[in-house]
């Protein structure tokens, strides 16, 4: 079982974050370096553990934004990324083939540096609906508080399936 790193991110009064849940960093949770398909293998991982629903394929947008009504997974399948979160006054992150961030509803995050070859594999579990907040309407902030709060935790964490941390630790906050 790996532990991942968490951070706790302080609403920064544009970014809302979470309050009561962390994020969640497995740094090398995949070993993808052998790997022919990574991006597959990434996807495989998400969906043995319930969190394919609406998946993508792509990078991370370039300005800061949120989802307040859903939780999302981030997994770097190729490239590098040098990634914000929490809001402008957040941690910055350098992300690898294999890191998996795992962002509980209201997590700003932001692509400040990306290597050409980047892909990005994103998912959300079955529950919430997916959408696009970027801090920059006081009312979608205001929305997004009230929401947040009610955004259901899921049955299992993206990597490590129902015995994993996220199960642990989202339902202790």
């Amino acid at each position: 079982m790996q532990t991942p790193i968490t951070y706790f991110f302080e609403d920064d009064g544009k970014v809302p974050n979470n309050a009561a849940l962390p994020m969640l960093v497995y740094k090398a949770a995949l070993d993808l370096a052998a790997s022919r398909d990574p991006e597959a293998a990434i996807e495989k991982m998400f969906d043995a553990n319930g969190w394919g629903h609406g998946r993508w394929r792509n990078g991370i947008f370039p300005y800061t934004h949120y989802h307040s009504m859903i939780h999302e997974v981030l997994g770097i399948a190729r490239g590098t990324a040098k990634v914000r979160f929490g809001g402008d006054k957040g941690e910055v992150l350098d992300l690898e083939p294999g890191d998996v961030a795992v962002l509980p509803a209201g997590t700003g995050h932001q692509r400040l540096e990306g290597s050409a070859d980047l892909v990005v594999i994103g998912g959300y579990p079955p529950e919430g609906t997916y959408n696009l907040c970027r801090g920059d309407r006081p009312a979608d902030r205001d929305a997004a508080l009230e929401t947040i709060p009610q955004v259901p935790v899921p049955d299992s964490d993206p990597v490590e399936g129902k015995d994993g941390a996220l199960t642990t630790l989202w339902r202790s906050a």
